[in-house]
C-alpha cells in the first residue's frame, strides 16, 4: 500500500514540475515576442543586429516551450490526454476553418482592414480552453 502512495506522489510531484516548466517556458515565450515585436520600434530603432537576435531568441523560446508542452503531455494520464488531444483538434480545426474564412473575407471586400494572425491566436486558445474545461465535465 506504501508503494501506490509513493508512485501517486512521484506523479503528483512530476506533474507539478511539468506544469512550472511549461508555464516559464510559455512566460518567456510570450515576453520574447512582446521584445521582438516592439523592440525594434521602442527600443533599438529597427536595426538589424538586434531585431534578428530578438527573433532568434523568440523562437529558441518557442521551440523551448513546444518541448515542454510535449513533457507535460506526455506525463498525463491516459484521460487527461485524451482531454488534452480532443481539445487540440478542436482548436486547430477552428482556427484553419476560421483563419481561411477570416481572410477571404478581406480578399471579397466584406471587411475593410486585413485580418491579424493575433486574432486567429486569440480564437484557438478560447477554444482550445472551452475544449479542456468541456473534456473535464464530460469525464467527471
Amino acid at each position: 500500500m506504501k508503494k501506490l502512495k509513493t508512485d501517486a506522489n512521484d506523479w503528483a510531484t512530476s506533474n507539478s514540475k511539468n506544469t512550472l516548466r511549461l508555464s516559464y517556458w510559455t512566460l518567456a515565450w510570450v515576453v520574447t515576442s512582446g521584445v521582438a515585436a516592439f523592440g525594434p520600434k521602442l527600443i533599438w530603432n529597427f536595426e538589424s543586429l538586434p531585431t534578428i537576435l530578438g527573433v532568434l531568441v523568440n523562437l529558441g523560446a518557442g521551440f523551448g516551450m513546444i518541448a515542454a508542452n510535449k513533457k507535460y503531455l506526455n506525463g498525463l494520464d491516459e484521460l487527461q490526454q485524451k482531454i488534452f488531444l480532443e481539445a487540440g483538434a478542436l482548436a486547430l480545426g477552428v482556427g484553419l476553418v476560421c483563419g481561411c474564412s477570416y481572410e477571404l473575407l478581406e480578399d471579397i471586400k466584406l471587411i475593410p482592414f486585413q485580418p491579424e494572425i493575433p486574432h486567429i491566436i486569440i480564437l484557438m486558445c478560447l477554444t482550445f480552453l472551452a475544449g479542456m474545461i468541456s473534456g473535464q465535465r464530460k469525464y467527471q
